[in-house]
């Protein structure tokens, strides 16, 4: 027996209104909460970025460089590596230091250092660093006195001591064997200079006026021969008994010279290289 097919529900027309009422109610209502949750999601999504990007910042801050996780218990045998190698390595260092100490230590007992330090002292007096004592000689010059010097009508660099006099009993002093010398009571060395400017000398820097005393240690009798030798001297003479200018000649059973104690830093020269002599331990 054949069924019959079933036929297609008919609804009323007030029915289907009742539908259309309800699916249009429930779109709006899933239309507003689309739109609710669009809203909070373009203002939720800025702020988590803004969010991860300052911690990343901190972070980035916090570590300097480093790793953050280094403190974690998996990492604390690389960490404990790393701090034994690092203290390994300065003991190493400390080791070193201390036998360069000890071999410098050991050498002050070497002969190279003792021969060296024999050479220095055997230089000290001859150097001008060390003080001076023996029989000597003192020569003092000194301008015409100013009476002299306004009432003579001479030309008045006759009447005053210059430079080259005071070098010239210098040099005089030097080849009759003074062993040291002294010029206003500084002790003269290698490097010392007599310069006139106006009417005082200078010396190591320091003006000085008249008289100029000259101290020298030596053999007396043999440097006031070189001085009556001299023709630079004879000239002064000359001029001091003629002029009034002052000359004296002192001669001492001892006389003690001070050390030099001024800078020993050379502006215009050096110590020549190559013709230095140096002992096999080249000092």
């Amino acid at each position: 027996m054949s069924e019959e097919p079933t036929r297609p529900r008919r609804f009323s027309l007030l029915q289907r209104e009742t539908w259309a009422r309800r699916i249009s109610a429930a779109w709006r209502v899933r239309g507003k909460t689309y739109r609710d949750r669009g809203l909070g999601w373009r203002l939720a999504v800025p702020a988590v970025f803004l969010a991860a990007g300052a911690l990343f910042v901190t972070s980035s801050v916090a570590s300097d460089g480093t790793d953050l996780r280094a403190g974690r218990y998996g990492d604390l045998s690389t960490v404990v590596a790393q701090a034994t190698e690092e203290v390994n390595a300065l003991q190493e260092e400390r080791n070193a230091l201390a036998d360069e100490v000890e071999s410098l230590s050991g050498r002050l007992q070497d002969t190279g250092v003792s021969r060296a330090q024999q050479r220095v002292d055997a230089l000290m007096v001859p150097a001008g660093m060390a003080g001076m004592r023996g029989p000597g000689l003192t020569v003092e010059l000194d301008d015409a006195s100013p009476e002299e010097i306004e009432t003579s009508g001479k030309n008045p660099s006759y009447l005053v001591v210059h430079q080259q006099d005071i070098q010239a009993v210098a040099n005089a002093m030097w080849a009759g064997g003074a062993e040291a010398m002294t010029i206003q009571g500084q002790r003269v060395i290698s490097t010392t200079g007599i310069k006139c400017v106006g009417n005082t000398v200078v010396l190591h820097g320091v003006p000085y006026s008249p008289p100029y005393v000259i101290t020298a240690v030596g053999d007396p009798v043999a440097m006031l021969d070189e001085i009556e030798d001299s023709p630079s001297i004879e000239v002064y003479r000359d001029y001091a008994e003629r002029y009034g200018l002052g000359w004296d000649v002192m001669p001492h059973s001892e006389v003690e010279l001070p050390p030099y104690k001024g800078s020993l830093d050379l502006d215009y020269a050096r110590p020549a290289g190559d013709d230095v002599d140096r002992d096999d331990d080249g000092i």
